[in-house]
């Protein structure tokens, strides 16, 4: 795989979940709880680990595509019951606060889009103490779930830079489709949600396994 010298990014725009907060498996024992709490077989592992980085309610209806469209109230509240018991717990990959740091005394603009809500963000952004160093950030609920291109449209028009300009960093295919239908690079992170194989044939410039792999990807040193 060739690659491209990351110096020919100008906004560089991170995926929360499972990309910057170690929180996959607390999202999927979520999604399964709260499938058990309305009487519903919760979906398997590898079902709601894919659904990770939609926006909730589409999230939900892809993992319980069997329940009446008149419950997904009542699993989006349960969903969000459990989550939310132990989100303050989650952690950030080892890392991150040190490549962002890099990235912003590199003056690039940086972002966030994610299929969280933006109460959701920025309650993430509260625990995580990290809100000071994006530019800007967007999420499903302000927008389109992914992998739709508005959330990332909708940052490169906010500071005019060229989607050849864009770097996207995600660990799902979610992530790497939103790049490519919004004409932007997409760098793939296989320590979240989605397989490799499938990180692979979204066809990213990179994949790296690890934000110290990332910062040695973006010739960043910490």
């Amino acid at each position: 795989m060739n690659y491209i010298n990351n110096r020919s990014y100008d906004l560089v725009v991170f995926d929360w979940d499972g990309t910057l907060l170690d929180s996959t498996g607390a999202i999927v024992k979520a999604i399964q709880a709260a499938s058990r709490d309305i009487g519903v077989t919760p979906p398997s592992d590898e079902k709601a680990r894919y659904v990770i980085g939609m926006g909730l309610r589409e999230a939900l209806m892809h993992a319980v595509p069997e329940l009446p469209a008149s419950h997904y109230d009542d699993l989006v509240n349960a969903y969000r019951k459990h989550y939310l018991s132990g989100d303050h717990e989650l952690t950030l990959f080892e890392g991150v606060e040190g490549l962002l740091q890099a990235l912003q005394a590199e003056h690039r603009w940086i972002a966030v889009a994610t299929g969280k809500s933006r109460l959701g963000l920025d309650r993430a952004l509260g625990h995580s103490g990290l809100g000071r160093y994006f530019d800007t950030t967007r999420t499903a609920d302000e927008t389109r779930s992914k992998p739709h291109p508005q959330m990332l449209e909708e940052i490169m028009n906010q500071f005019a830079v060229d989607p050849a300009r864009t770097l996207m960093i995600g660990d799902t295919t979610h992530d790497l489709q939103m790049a490519q239908n919004a004409g932007a690079h997409g760098l793939g992170i296989t320590h979240g949600a989605h397989p490799v194989a499938a990180l692979k044939d979204c066809q990213p410039v990179g994949l790296v396994d690890s934000i110290s792999d990332l910062a040695n990807w973006m010739k960043i040193s910490g």
